[in-house]
């Protein structure tokens, strides 16, 4: 793979301007850097490309999730930037149910090449694709970048999320992870989720039925009843049960 001759950091500058078409539903339309960026501050990454091993299974995921972790901290659009066209970066956004980030198409690689981030990926049939980094950007400046190092490959080591969110608020603890299974028109699951929103959780429902089995339940929790909440990978229980943790932490 080819390795970019320089990766030179912006920090202090403005941000390229440029203008990018963009595809809702059966409509096209344009949108500028400038009115992405102006009087806001905004977490842009950018990746080689929608679809792609590491952008899918970690790099746009943890964005998502973090994002409104990123919003409490006074960030307004969490960003995420490809050498793809619109099409290609809708049906990936789609795809990964990242409801929390807006993709931008770089399809011509203007703004990329603009941050001097545009590199040649010819030999593994890519053409011109983004260099690997993550910023952050207050009014059109770039405050901050994170660019992964100059090394072969597709080196992942700075521009993920929890490192810009470690920048944005050094020793913030990083919010647990949070799963639910539940079933329809089920009470004690309603209470449940009523418990997580009020102490602030934000989780991920399980719906039987629909996601998963009795069977799945039980072989990951060793219970068949509903609800069951595990918080940073441990088995808090019920409703009852949540209840009772959460009075206690």
């Amino acid at each position: 793979m080819a390795q970019p001759t320089s990766l030179p950091n912006h920090e202090g500058k403005q941000v390229p301007d440029v203008t990018w078409p963009m595809r809702s539903g059966d409509d096209w339309s344009k949108m500028s850097s400038k009115t992405l960026f102006a009087g806001k501050k905004v977490v842009l990454f950018s990746l080689p490309g929608a679809f792609t091993p590491t952008c899918s299974s970690t790099h746009l995921p943890r964005y998502n999730q973090l994002a409104s972790t990123f919003k409490k901290l006074g960030v307004d659009e969490v960003c995420c930037m490809a050498v793809n066209d619109t099409f290609v970066m809708n049906a990936w956004l789609a795809d990964q149910e990242a409801e929390n980030i807006t993709v931008i198409p770089d399809g011509n690689g203007e703004f990329t090449a603009g941050m001097e981030m545009l590199v040649d990926k010819s030999d593994i049939g890519f053409g011109k694709r983004s260099w690997r980094y993550s910023m952050l950007v207050n009014d059109g400046i770039v405050e901050k970048m994170f660019i992964e190092p100059n090394v072969p490959g597709d080196p992942f080591e700075v521009s993920d999320a929890d490192t810009m969110l470690t920048y944005l608020a050094p020793g913030i603890k990083v919010p647990e992870d949070v799963s639910l299974f539940t079933k329809p028109n089920c009470p004690f699951c309603e209470k449940a989720k009523t418990l997580l929103k009020d102490a602030g959780y934000e989780y991920e429902e399980i719906i039987l039925g629909t996601q998963a089995t009795l069977a799945s339940l039980k072989a990951v929790s060793g219970y068949d009843t509903v609800p069951q909440v595990f918080i940073g990978g441990k088995r808090i229980g019920g409703s009852d049960e949540l209840e009772a943790y959460l009075q206690g932490v």
